[in-house]
């Protein structure tokens, strides 16, 4: 697989993972907080391939990230028992790079495509008769002489997640048997997620403590993990080493995490449409250039929280604050601004 990036692991884990990731990541359906819809519909779905001997019919992950997509992808390989091969769509350039990893697949394996929706068009029908009827159609040779050779497959199941549904194919979307998508988790279930991450880690954590991190969070457990890191670090150094509701507020305030969550960059959007540009709308490009920040990051790791928020909407001509985003930044509504509330 040259030029691939991509791994084979015979365990339901990603060895060139942080230490500290791998470990606090949970390793069956009962040990994943919060999904409960979802974690159901899996479990019966396992169940059964399990007591057919079958593949698992193909998943689609679909949601925000840091949800919990790849670690619902290796608990799926971990419940099934079977290898779990793990790559990223904007790593497949070729129809090679999508051969070499499905003629390499065992029976029953978990083949992990993150970010699917990158997948380049020309390839998406490479997967077609892949997953529909298990078979690899390869083109050797150019021009008059080529042939095309046909390879039986394995059955496997192809697991892809993707943080933009909407940019994946009707025909791609339609062959997955299984497709959920994630919800933000709630301050309980992320408290319960920071809690069992102290427990692992061996940090003295209080209700309070575990609360206070989970409530500025972002609905999202890996948020929670990072806040917990840089709260234990805060504890050791200038606290008695135990995280309480005081310390994590401390160590929020030190990050500038403010009490819904947003950090800096969060507020520095806002700031910019607020004052800058009069409330909007704004151009995403526009907005981009003045907090000097790539669009994608925005559109796909800043927007959605501040969007759920009520912060900011989606006009036609771009993004716009909400009288809510002044409130939360201390500002006066200017009267230009009073027509698009």
């Amino acid at each position: 697989m040259s030029g691939v990036s991509g791994e084979r692991i015979q365990t339901p884990y990603l060895a060139d993972e942080d230490d500290f990731e791998v470990t606090l990541r949970p390793r069956r359906l009962e040990e994943f907080v919060g999904q409960l819809q979802l974690k159901e519909q899996l479990s019966v779905a396992i169940e059964a391939a399990n007591a057919r001997g079958e593949a698992l019919d193909h998943v689609l992950l679909a949601g925000p990230p840091g949800l919990g997509k790849t670690s619902l992808a290796q608990i799926i390989a971990a419940e099934l028992g079977v290898s779990f091969i793990h790559t990223a769509g904007p790593a497949l350039e070729r129809k090679g790079d999508i051969a070499s990893f499905l003629s390499s697949l065992e029976p029953r394996s978990v083949f992990f495509v993150d970010e699917i929706h990158r997948l380049p068009r020309a390839l998406e029908e490479t997967f077609y008769p892949a997953m529909e009827d298990q078979r690899l159609p390869i083109t050797v040779g150019q021009g008059a002489g080529a042939r095309v050779v046909t390879l039986e497959l394995p059955p496997f199941t192809l697991v892809g997640a993707t943080t933009r549904s909407g940019l994946l194919t009707t025909p791609l979307r339609d062959r997955f048997g299984i497709q959920a998508r994630l919800d933000p988790y709630t301050h309980e279930e992320l408290a319960a997620i920071v809690a069992r991450a102290a427990r692992i880690l061996d940090v003295e954590l209080d209700d309070g403590g575990a609360m206070a991190i989970a409530s500025r969070s972002r609905g999202t457990p890996r948020v929670a993990n990072r806040l917990l890191k840089r709260a234990r670090d805060y504890a050791e150094v200038r606290g008695d080493g135990r995280v309480s509701a005081d310390t994590a507020y401390a160590a929020l305030a030190l990050l500038e995490v403010d009490a819904l969550g947003l950090d800096r960059l969060d507020r520095e959007i806002l700031r910019v449409i607020c004052v800058k540009f009069a409330g909007g709308p704004v151009g995403l490009s526009t907005l981009s250039v003045a907090v000097g920040e790539e669009r994608d990051t925005i559109e796909d790791v800043y927007e959605p929280y501040l969007l759920q928020l009520g912060m900011i909407k989606r006009t036609p001509r771009g993004r716009a604050a909400t009288h809510h985003a002044y409130e939360h930044l201390g500002l006066d509504l200017p009267d230009v601004s009073a027509a698009l509330f």
